[in-house]
């Protein structure tokens, strides 16, 4: 079963002329066929009475979206990590030191930061990273209404009141996620983030585990990972490869980085998949890649394509080189591997820091390209 689809008509003349009249005064008219949809279902919900809470959610939601994207929009040429970890982390902590030493790192590999904005490991990073490298995706709550002072009413500054906004920001921007300690807000992230990846409803993308030398924190969650899960028969062994641990900075804006030394971005057009490369990948190493990963090709095989009528008529990284092959839609951390595997047999690399890389939708069920 497909999940419901907005409706792109009221139902009543008089109003559906309205829509026409409306939508065309105003915006681009590429894409008033999505703006009117987002107005019917509007007007759909008042028609059926919802109540006011549920109005005021919605609202609310649209208006932080649009905040989000006013913020971001400026910046989707740069490259983009993720940092979270915990906001109680004391100055004089070493992972607080790890953090400002991450950030340092990633810049000067040209990525940007994005951050909580709050206190503790948040701090640390854009303190590490420079402020003007660095976003905040601040939340609302009862004991705390304002970012941290560095970057307060900074431009590259988001709120939101609810935290699911607020992830979908910073999944939808991010290019790479960086996970220090932290409580139950850090856990929470961590594993909506792999859900996400493993599941295909988010792009492909390097996650970093780090902490301190010495420190236990990410080992023992992947020990309980791999015994309560793995050993369960409720994960994979393919999905222990999604995420990367290491106690070192320089490292881990290493994995980060090398991601996209050869792989550069993907979308689905028609019922193939499309990985764009940033050199093209030869003849050897796409035998290499077509005996390795067959089990995840379910029609012909994995081959270099010209670019797409789809990509051409959105200008989607049409100067590209790019190969393409049916995939499953199931195997997304063998896809991940696919992905390391092709750096790992470029036979030039080298890192691409403008993003955004994965700025078109991830999901294929029932939004496939013509």
């Amino acid at each position: 079963m497909n999940a419901p689809r907005a409706r792109s008509m009221f139902g009543d003349g008089q109003v559906d002329r309205l829509l026409s009249e409306l939508t065309a005064a105003v915006g681009d008219d590429n894409n008033d066929d999505l703006v009117r949809r987002m107005i019917v279902t509007a007007l759909d919900m008042d028609a059926a009475e919802v109540d006011r809470l549920e109005l005021k959610i919605a609202s609310q939601s649209m208006v932080e979206m649009l905040n989000a994207w006013r913020v971001f929009s400026p910046y989707r040429g740069r490259a983009k990590c993720t940092i979270f970890g915990s906001a109680r982390t004391a100055a004089d902590h070493p992972d607080y030191a790890l953090a400002q030493s991450f950030g340092e790192k990633i810049v000067e590999r040209n990525w940007m930061i994005i951050s909580g904005a709050g206190p503790g490991i948040m701090t640390a990073c854009i303190e590490g990273a420079g402020v003007e490298n660095s976003f905040g995706v601040n939340i609302v709550l009862p004991f705390e209404q304002r970012a941290a002072a560095l970057i307060d009413r900074d431009p590259k500054l988001a709120t939101f009141r609810y935290f699911f906004t607020r992830k979908l920001f910073f999944m939808k921007e991010s290019d790479g996620f960086v996970l220090l300690p932290g409580g139950f807000g850090t856990l929470d992230e961590t594993f909506e983030l792999i859900t996400l990846i493993q599941t295909g409803k988010a792009y492909p993308a390097p996650i970093v585990m780090l902490d301190h030398p010495g420190s236990t924190y990410w080992a023992s969650l992947l020990r309980f990972v791999e015994e309560g899960l793995l050993a369960n028969g409720m994960i994979g062994d393919v999905d222990m490869s999604l995420v990367f641990h290491t106690h070192d900075a320089e490292a881990a804006a290493d994995y980060i980085a090398d991601y996209y030394s050869c792989f550069h971005s993907m979308r689905y057009v028609g019922r193939r998949l499309v990985i764009r490369t940033n050199t093209a990948i030869a003849p050897k190493a796409l035998a290499t890649l077509n005996a390795e990963f067959a089990d995840i090709v379910v029609e012909g095989q994995i081959e270099p394509i010209e670019v797409t009528k789809a990509e051409v008529d959105s200008d989607d990284h049409i100067e590209l080189p790019r190969i393409a092959f049916g995939f499953n839609d199931r195997s997304f951390a063998r896809l991940n591997q696919l992905i390391m595997r092709i750096n790992s047999l470029a036979e030039t690399k080298e890192r691409i820091t403008t993003g955004m890389f994965h700025d078109l939708e991830p999901e294929n069920a029932d939004m496939l390209d013509d």
